[in-house]
């Protein structure tokens, strides 16, 4: 990035040879031309339809060729990327349109035909033909192939942007329920990649398996890294199936892999990775949320010349904050480490001092990663960025050499008996019961102790008849008795937000 131009489009393709491949699809192969070439012709059909920077642009598709393209020729025409979910409601999807006010959208065709009726009065590019009578009256309709077959006069720059122009809007969860977004700039992006490649030691080299989806801070961090250092992704969405992934993972010879929580606990605990030998395999990210530390032994074992780092972060900050260095996973398992090259990571209490070994407070993030706030949400940006900060909301403490522990979201704790509960400290517990593939846990009302403990319990052999027995005698013989679960269910899985996470609101009502 120059000081003249900061697009990170550029900043991401620059220097590659045509050549060399830059994504492994199912089926296809795309190189770095390719990508430059359709990021391009996508950036000069989105200004002839009188776009501006600026503008935003809705992207709702499943990791493609197509993702990739109109996400750099977003980024190419300075505008304002808005990543969505192929899952989006209706609802929110009606949100997010009133509160970006876009104007145009790419789109899958299938999505676009599910949710036809929203389009009205917006220019929409689909990956493929569409016929026209299935569409509500758009002011245009283009195919992707078409516009990437287009010829480029000459190669050119992005448009030219400040550093912290708008590159994205990244949408989570808000404390209405209803999607917020998050301003992600091009200096956010540019400096969270850096610092990203640094700790990792990316290279050319490095290809990655990717199922993790783009439209993720996680995912898109991915993607991010191995542009700028001109390695490749393997992309496959079939995790649904996860031997299929795995045998790809050899064919392929990725040299790394990243996943959440829930990835891992399936290839651990539900597939043959631990019966499989991968040679090329140089590192694996584990992020998202927090991976038990019984999860993290047995991924050491099963990969022991596999460097495993494991990490923490929010969309609020680009996608990283801190990670463990792999020598010190034995050492302290349950660490999230320190914070990443250029991200400088305090524990504070509520008088807004650094706290003392052992002591709780809340994780405070500073660095050029954090994001420049919430969209069109003040009173929430005032709340969570403060003089430049970000306030994360997770509460954690640290040990003598500085090392952080994060203890739990701060809504996230029980009352039971007067004695204050971390749902992560007995879930960590439940997951060293090896018959176990997942768990959560809530507290539910108690007329003695205030809260009591419900544990939502997906078996690891759904059918094993003698389950409950052997939950019952493990929880008897391996936990604190104030840690044991009043009560509990079993469920064919926990229900999850597109990220992995979670969604423990409908545990507490009847959608289980």
């Amino acid at each position: 990035m120059t000081r003249t131009n900061c697009n990170v489009a550029d900043y991401l393709l620059e220097g590659k040879p045509d050549e060399r491949i830059a994504l492994r699809l199912l089926g296809e192969e795309r190189t770095y031309g390719d990508l430059r070439h359709a990021a391009q012709t996508f950036a000069d059909y989105l200004n002839a339809l009188g776009c501006r920077k600026g503008d935003r642009i809705l992207l709702v598709a499943e990791n493609s060729f197509f993702w990739v393209a109109a996400y750099l020729g977003m980024l190419r025409a300075g505008m304002v990327c808005v990543p969505l979910p192929t899952t989006i409601s209706p609802e929110d999807l009606t949100h997010v349109f009133a509160v970006t006010e876009s104007r145009a959208i790419a789109a899958q065709a299938r999505f676009a035909l599910k949710h036809a009726s929203l389009f009205q009065a917006r220019h929409l590019i689909t990956d493929q033909a569409i016929k026209a009578q299935s569409l509500p009256s758009l002011l245009s309709n283009a195919i992707f192939p078409e516009i990437a077959s287009t010829a480029v006069s000459a190669p050119s720059s992005g448009v030219a942007v400040d550093a912290n122009d708008l590159a994205a809007l990244m949408f989570t969860s808000g404390s209405t329920g209803k999607p917020r977004g998050v301003m992600v700039s091009h200096r956010n992006i540019a400096a969270n990649t850096e610092s990203i490649i640094s700790y990792l030691n990316l290279t050319e080299t490095d290809r990655i398996m990717t199922v993790l989806p783009f439209h993720y801070c996680f995912g898109a961090s991915l993607l991010q890294t191995h542009l700028r250092v001109g390695g490749s992704l393997v992309v496959d969405s079939r995790f649904m199936y996860p031997e299929a992934v795995l045998q790809r993972m050899l064919e392929t010879e990725c040299t790394g892999f990243a996943g959440v929580p829930s990835h891992f606990q399936i290839l651990l605990r539900n597939s043959s990775m631990g019966k499989m030998a991968f040679p090329k395999l140089r590192y694996v990210q584990q992020a998202g949320g927090h991976l038990a530390p019984v999860f993290i032994q047995e991924l050491r074992q099963t990969l022991p010349n596999t460097q495993i780092f494991i990490m923490y972060g929010q969309t609020e900050a680009t996608a990283r904050l801190s990670y463990l260095p792999p020598k010190f996973l034995d050492r302290k398992p349950k660490s999230i480490g320190k914070g990443i090259p250029g991200v400088e990571l305090s524990v504070i209490d509520d008088a807004g001092k650094n706290v003392h070994p052992g002591e709780l407070g809340e994780i405070v993030a500073e660095g050029e990663n954090v994001a420049l706030g919430y969209w069109h949400e003040p009173a929430e940006t005032a709340s969570t960025f403060r003089n430049g900060k970000l306030h994360t909301g997770d509460l954690a403490t640290i040990d003598d050499d500085g090392f952080i522990y994060v203890i739990d979201r701060a809504r996230d704790f029980l009352k039971c008996g007067g004695k204050r509960i971390g749902c992560q400290q007995v879930e960590d517990q439940l997951k060293e019961f090896e018959c176990l593939l997942d768990a959560a846990v809530l507290g539910t009302p108690d007329e003695v102790l205030g809260e009591a403990i419900e544990a939502f319990l997906v078996a690891r052999m759904p059918d094993c008849p003698a389950f409950e027995e052997c939950f019952r005698a493990f929880c008897k013989r391996q936990m604190p008795s104030q840690l044991i679960p009043s009560k509990f269910a079993i469920l064919p899985s926990l229900p999850k937000n597109n990220y992995g996470k979670v969604l423990k609101q409908k545990l507490r009502t009847s959608e289980r």
